[in-house]
């Protein structure tokens, strides 16, 4: 009796100092750290659960920018975080050559044995990764696949078609999901995922996405975690990742391709070029993982894009007249002309290009803070100093939405803002693609096919909303991406 007495009054005092140790460790985060006097959201200054639960409802991104509306240029969003919308956070923050934040490590894809550029946390290092895969994503590189891309984008079209002539509502929302996806799949490897082919989303692929989505936003967080759940051999080898039609489709296209590379010019040719040169820089296992990347990230944020692009051009009736007036005129001076609008077409249409930086400054793909470390000796930004080691990160959405640095008209979707004397001096505060070192490897997949299509779409389609009432639904996760919009499809009548 006297040993179990013992052992539990031992177990009672361990337990009561693992009780005074944690409330001790909350109470020095609330009230005596460094940036205990930043404001934020009470929970937010002791754990990291407040931030989470935001990720999970899908609203990070409207209550940074709510919080910063209240509070200023430094808002507490966790014990160890702060999120800045200084004018000078872009320069200071994400053009400065500062580590990314550990969350990043979650972007080994398909397990932690893979690490990419995105996952690797040291400038140093990830820019030497990014030297012998960046290649393939400049514009010169991407268009040299436009025809593949055309191609991709006329079976687009034919869906819009075969909707306007049967009168019937279209989820353009998910056909613009197919396309995008579609469309990586031949920029990449030459291989579409067939999702335009067949009208659905085969395998449940791109709706496993967005619980996959969710899931990184969180598990960022808790990388051993997702090690032992997702990121391992084994969910490898079993080939059970949520996205297993992607995945997979990659998987043996690869294989395929490393009989014979020059099948044609796409990124896996450049690719494994740079792996013969470089063999011991660009490795097998790299070239997989930059491919999966890819497939994940090149897809949703395009369709973002183009949904807002075209969600606000329908919103905003004479911005449509108007796009759709640009690109006649051109037309008729012999440009514009192809099905697909050509990209080098495109880039003369001054006010068209305006509504796609618009609509991106307005609904941008990323909703996510991007998270960087304050270096040794701390950050000056303004008015204060950060101390060394606190997580500093810059909101796409914070930034875009400021009155601070767009005006009053904000949060207003108006074109013309990029045509007027002053636009070259907002250039610096349009991110939606990331900034410095950082910034998104495949930016110019997603402005190139923004260009052509959305030309293309204001030049031969009238589109309406079937309930100018609904609103679009969207959930704020890593990305995001809209859905829920049906839209009736009118053709236009071309013009000689």
């Amino acid at each position: 009796m006297g040993f179990l007495s013992t052992l539990n009054i031992d177990w009672l005092s361990l337990t009561a100092l693992g009780v005074v140790g944690l409330l001790s460790l909350l109470v020095w985060r609330r009230y005596f750290s460094a940036i205990s006097d930043i404001p934020g959201p009470f929970a937010a200054s002791f754990t990291r659960l407040w931030h989470m639960r935001r990720i999970l409802k899908g609203d990070q991104n409207l209550e940074l920018i709510r919080l910063h509306a209240k509070h200023g240029h430094f808002v507490r969003m966790s014990y160890d975080e702060v999120s800045v919308s200084h004018p000078d956070a872009i320069k200071k923050i994400l053009l400065a050559t500062l580590h990314k934040a550990n969350w990043y490590k979650i972007h080994a894809l398909p397990d932690y044995r893979f690490q990419s550029p995105m996952s690797t946390t040291d400038p140093k290092k990830k820019v030497e990764k990014s030297k012998y895969i960046a290649g393939a994503y400049t514009i010169s590189s991407v268009v040299r696949s436009e025809e593949y891309i055309d191609q991709v984008f006329e079976s687009f079209l034919g869906w819009l078609d075969r909707y306007a002539d049967e009168k019937k509502p279209m989820d353009l929302d998910k056909f613009i999901s197919y396309a995008t996806f579609d469309v990586i799949g031949e920029i990449v490897f030459s291989k579409q995922f067939g999702f335009l082919e067949r009208g659905k989303d085969v395998g449940k692929a791109i709706e496993n996405s967005l619980a996959l989505n969710a899931y990184v936003a969180v598990a960022g967080y808790f990388r051993w975690i997702n090690i032992m759940l997702l990121a391992n051999p084994v969910v490898t080898w079993l080939s059970i990742m949520p996205m297993g039609h992607l995945f997979d489709t990659t998987k043996a296209v690869l294989a395929d391709r490393e009989k014979n590379f020059n099948t044609r010019h796409d990124a896996i040719q450049y690719w494994f070029k740079q792996h013969e040169q470089h063999p011991d820089k660009l490795t097998m296992r790299k070239i997989n993982t930059q491919a999966l990347a890819a497939v994940g990230a090149g897809s949703d944020t395009v369709a973002a894009g183009i949904q807002s692009f075209i969600y606000h051009m329908i919103r905003h009736p004479d911005a449509w007249r108007r796009a759709h007036a640009e690109v006649v005129e051109a037309a008729s001076n012999g440009f514009c002309k192809d099905q697909i609008v050509s990209y080098a077409d495109s880039q003369r249409l001054t006010f068209v290009q305006a509504c796609v930086k618009e609509a991106l400054r307005m609904f941008g793909p990323v909703p996510m803070g991007l998270p960087r470390i304050a270096p040794k000796g701390g950050l000056a930004i303004g008015d204060r100093t950060l101390p060394e080691g606190t997580i500093v990160s810059v909101s796409p959405w914070v930034i875009h939405h400021s009155k601070e640095l767009w005006g009053e008209d904000a949060r207003s979707f108006n074109p013309d803002r990029w045509l007027s004397e002053d636009s070259a001096a907002k250039e610096k505060y349009w991110i939606p693609f990331g900034a410095g070192y950082g910034s998104c490897p495949g930016q110019n997949v997603a402005k190139v096919e923004l260009a052509k299509i959305t030309a293309t779409i204001v030049r031969d389609y009238n589109i309406e909303f079937v309930d100018e009432k609904q609103t679009w639904k969207w959930k704020a996760y890593f990305t995001v991406v809209p859905n829920s919009w049906p839209v009736f499809i009118e053709k236009v009548a071309q013009q000689d």
